[in-house]
């Protein structure tokens, strides 16, 4: 099972994440970035984009990584990962459910205040990468195809984390 934690930058995904991966037995933590960093670095700088998610061998990638985990790894796979283009999700997430792997994806989101206040937490400015992406998001996830939502701006870590293992019960037994 793969568990897509999806959202703004500053929405928790990482920290919500962390949080499953020590609740949850038999799980692994799988960063899809690590990929777009990896293509960066080897790419000659003519394939570069500004967001390695527009390179379409990240999207290939991750998809290949995630149906070859999914297929030969026993455990839950958590995937924290804002993916916003409907195109690039559908390349991915609807992807693997198509194969058969079964995939519970979770959109945090949260007011663009909070989204705000929390990156300066973590040391962005408001001028930073994440915070300009910060209206791109939530205009992108507010799409149906990106529910099941998770209204987190009143929320704290434990809350997301718990919200999430009840959705993963109720699937579960499904």
């Amino acid at each position: 099972m793969i568990i897509w934690i999806n959202g703004a930058f500053g929405s928790g995904k990482s920290t919500v994440a962390r949080e499953l991966g020590r609740t949850l037995d038999d799980s692994f933590l799988f960063d899809p970035e690590n990929m777009g960093f990896y293509l960066r670095e080897n790419l000659p700088k003519e394939l570069k984009q500004d967001d390695f998610q527009d390179i379409s061998l990240w999207r290939d990638l991750n998809f290949e990584m995630l149906s070859y985990m999914a297929n030969h790894y026993n455990g839950k796979i958590i995937v924290p990962m804002t993916l916003v283009n409907p195109h690039y999700f559908e390349r991915i997430v609807p992807r693997l459910q198509k194969e058969g792997v079964p995939v519970l994806h979770f959109s945090l989101v949260a007011s663009k205040e909070t989204l705000l206040k929390r990156l300066e937490s973590r040391g962005d400015s408001e001028d930073s990468w994440p915070a300009r992406q910060i209206d791109r998001c939530i205009e992108g996830l507010s799409h149906e195809k990106f529910k099941e939502f998770i209204h987190t701006d009143d929320l704290s870590i434990e809350d997301m984390a718990q919200t999430i293992l009840e959705s993963i019960k109720v699937q579960s037994r499904n």
